[in-house]
C-alpha cells in the first residue's frame, strides 16, 4: 500500500465510528486491539474495507499484560454487541494482538479475554506486525508507539526481518505534560490529544527519548525511512522531531492510532 493509499484508508476508517459502511462486501474480518487507555474493535471487509470501528474507555490492559481481565472482557463483550446490533450480524471471531515484547504466556491471556467474552479468537498477532499488515511497506521501519512501549519492526523486500520492543511511549509523555504544567496524568492525555500544537515544544524532549529507543531496536539495520503509527504520534512535530533525531525520513499519518486496530482486523 503506497502512503497515499494508507491516508485515504484512514481517512475512510475514521468516518466509520460508531456508522457502519455502506455496501460492505461480506465476509467481514474483526479485530480486536486491547490497548493501554482504550480497547478498540474494527471491521474491514473482503475487499480490505474499513466497515466500521468504535471503542471505550478501559484501563484493563497495561503494556500489553491484562491486569484487570473481568474488566477488559466485559469491556469486549459490550463492543462486540454493540457491532453486532449495528451490523446486524453475529461477531463470532476476531483476532487481537499484543507488543512484541511480552512473554508468550501473557500475551495468551488477549486470547483469553476473548474467549471470556464470547468471540473465538481466530488469530493472536504482534502489533508492530498488524500495523505492516496494513500499510504494506516494501522497505523501512514500521514503529508503533504504544501507551507503554515502543515496538519497531524492520523491513525488507516487505518481510519482517526483525521485530523488539522497549518501554518508553505516550504514557511518558503524559508524565513530561503532567510534571511540566502541573496537571493530573488524565488531564495531561487530554491537552496531548485535544491541543497537541500548543504542548508540542514541551514533549520534544519525550519524542528524542522515543527516537533513540528506535535507533537503538534499528541497531545496524540501514533503514532509510521510519513509518510512525499510534495515538502518540499524532502530535504535530513528533515525525519531524524523531527524523532529525535519526536522521532518515520518518512519515506520520492521519488518524495514526487506527493504524493498529484496523491491522489487527486485516491480519
Amino acid at each position: 500500500m503506497s502512503q497515499p493509499e494508507a491516508c485515504a484508508f484512514l481517512a475512510d476508517a475514521s468516518a466509520r465510528l460508531r456508522s457502519p459502511a455502506a455496501g460492505w462486501l461480506s465476509p467481514l474480518s474483526f479485530g480486536v486491539d486491547l490497548g493501554t487507555a482504550t480497547i478498540v474493535i474494527t471491521a474491514v471487509d473482503a475487499a480490505r474495507r474499513p466497515v466500521y470501528w468504535n471503542f471505550l474507555p478501559c484501563e484493563a490492559v497495561r503494556d500489553g499484560v491484562v491486569v484487570k481481565f473481568a474488566e477488559a472482557a466485559a469491556a469486549v463483550r459490550a463492543l462486540a454487541r454493540a457491532a453486532a446490533d449495528a451490523l446486524d450480524l453475529e461477531i463470532a471471531e476476531a483476532a487481537t494482538a499484543y507488543p512484541p515484547g511480552v512473554p508468550e504466556a501473557e500475551a495468551r491471556a488477549c486470547r483469553y479475554v476473548l474467549e471470556n467474552a464470547g468471540v473465538t479468537c481466530r488469530r493472536l498477532v504482534d502489533e508492530v506486525s498488524a500495523a505492516q499488515a496494513l500499510l504494506r511497506i516494501s522497505d523501512g521501519a514500521v514503529v508503533d508507539v504504544g501507551g507503554g512501549s515502543t515496538g519497531v519492526g524492520v523491513v525488507e523486500h516487505g518481510e519482517l526481518v526483525s521485530l523488539s520492543d522497549a518501554p518508553g511511549g505516550g504514557h511518558h509523555l503524559d508524565l513530561i505534560l503532567a510534571g511540566a504544567l502541573g496537571l493530573s496524568i488524565e488531564e495531561a492525555e487530554r491537552r496531548k490529544r485535544e491541543d497537541g500544537a500548543a504542548v508540542s515544544a514541551i514533549l520534544k524532549p519525550g519524542f528524542e527519548r522515543i527516537a533513540n529507543s528506535i535507533g537503538r531496536q534499528i541497531g545496524a539495520r540501514t533503514v532509510r525511512a521510519v513509518h510512525l503509527v499510534g495515538g502518540a504520534v499524532r502530535v504535530p512535530n513528533a515525525a519531524q522531531v524523531i527524523s532529525h533525531y535519526l536522521g532518515v525520513s520518518a512519515f506520520g499519518y492521519p488518524h495514526s492510532e487506527l493504524v493498529t486496530p484496523f491491522g489487527i482486523a486485516v491480519s
